[in-house]
């Protein structure tokens, strides 16, 4: 790979880490923050996200986003187990992807089926399937360590 290259699978890494980390971790320190309105106006599966939002539900699945977030952004950040963080966004992104879509169009968004999650989405592809934490991340030293030589399937998951 070109130095270019490195640079650039690098600046995206970090970028779109330090986007997540900040979205999670601004959810974290905020206790008065919930996804219950975003999911109950749900214009896509509105039953799916109903049950979501449903007081039985919604403190796992706002721990899920607080959470999430937080920890995909310091994992991308810090270019460790980058393909099941990129794995755990893509999940994240298709969640928050229907609630705004209205088929064909995403309100308020001039977009047309395609919005910033599904971008988002892609991005955490390019990441997981470029191996990304290889590029100037943790990624080479965690699978030198002793227990991916012990469970070899683990690098697959580390990088």
């Amino acid at each position: 790979m070109m130095q270019f290259q490195k640079v650039s699978i690098f600046l995206l890494r970090v970028g779109i880490g330090w986007l997540m980390f900040y979205a999670g971790i601004t959810k974290v320190l905020n206790p008065e923050w919930s996804a219950e309105g975003y999911f109950r106006s749900a214009k896509t599966f509105n039953g799916f996200y109903t049950w979501i939002a449903d007081s039985s539900v919604l403190p796992f699945i706002n721990f899920i986003n607080e959470w999430g977030l937080t920890l995909i952004g310091v994992a991308l950040i810090l270019g460790v187990f980058v393909r099941l963080s990129s794995i755990a966004g893509v999940a994240l992104m298709v969640l928050y992807y229907f609630p705004v879509l209205e088929f064909p169009y995403i309100p308020g968004a001039h977009a047309y089926i395609v919005d910033d999650h599904v971008i988002y989405a892609l991005v955490f592809l390019v990441l997981a399937g470029f191996c990304a934490g290889r590029i100037w991340g943790l990624e080479n030293w965690c699978s030198n360590l002793p227990i991916c030589s012990k469970y070899p399937k683990l690098r697959k998951w580390i990088g």
